[in-house]
C-alpha cells in the first residue's frame, strides 16, 4: 500500500479519526506479528508513524485518543470480538485462516462497533475504506462490508 493511499479523506478530527482508525488496523496486524506489547506499539506508532514522512508523503496525524481506545478495546474484547467475527463469516472461514490484514481490520472495526457509540454506518463505511487502501484492486471491500454490516447488526440491533 502506498503512503498515498493509507491518506484519510476529510480535514480536521474527522480525518485524524480516520487516520487513527488505519494505523489501529496497522499496529494490531504488527502485534499480531512481531509479538509487541500494547505499550511498545503505542509509542512506535505515536512517535515514528503519526504525522511521519515517507519518500516525501506525509502520513496524515491521528487522533491520539481514538487509536489508543481502539487498540485497547481490541485486545481487552478480542474474544468476544473474534467470536462476532467468526459468525459472520462462512464457517469453512473462520477468522484464523483469513488474511492477516483483514483480521486486524475485523478486530478494530469490532472494538468501535462493540465499545463506541460511534454509529454503525460511519464505522462501517471508515473500514471499508481501510480495506480499499489495502486492497485496491480486490474483492475484499466488498467482502469487508458484508461481513461488517452483519457484525453491527450483531453489536447494534437498535441501529438498524
Amino acid at each position: 500500500m502506498s503512503t498515498q493511499d493509507s491518506r484519510p479523506k476529510g480535514n480536521g478530527k474527522n480525518q485524524m479519526r480516520s487516520a487513527a482508525r488505519l494505523y489501529a488496523v496497522q499496529a494490531l496486524f504488527q502485534m499480531e506479528h512481531s509479538g509487541l506489547t500494547f505499550d511498545k506499539v503505542i509509542v512506535e506508532f505515536e512517535d515514528h508513524r503519526f504525522g511521519a514522512v515517507y519518500e516525501g508523503d506525509e502520513m496524515a496525524e491521528g487522533d491520539n485518543k481514538v487509536f489508543r481506545k481502539l487498540i485497547r478495546e481490541a485486545v481487552n474484547h478480542q474474544a468476544q470480538i473474534d467470536q462476532m467475527t467468526d459468525r459472520a463469516l462462512v464457517a469453512k472461514w473462520p477468522i484464523a485462516r483469513i488474511d492477516p490484514t483483514l483480521r486486524a481490520l475485523f478486530r478494530a472495526a469490532g472494538s468501535e462497533l462493540t465499545q463506541s457509540d460511534t454509529p454503525p454506518k460511519v464505522v462501517i463505511n471508515e473500514f471499508v475504506d481501510i480495506a480499499r487502501a489495502f486492497f485496491p484492486e480486490g474483492k475484499e471491500p466488498k467482502f469487508v462490508n458484508a461481513v461488517l454490516d452483519h457484525m453491527a447488526r450483531e453489536a447494534k440491533p437498535e441501529a438498524f
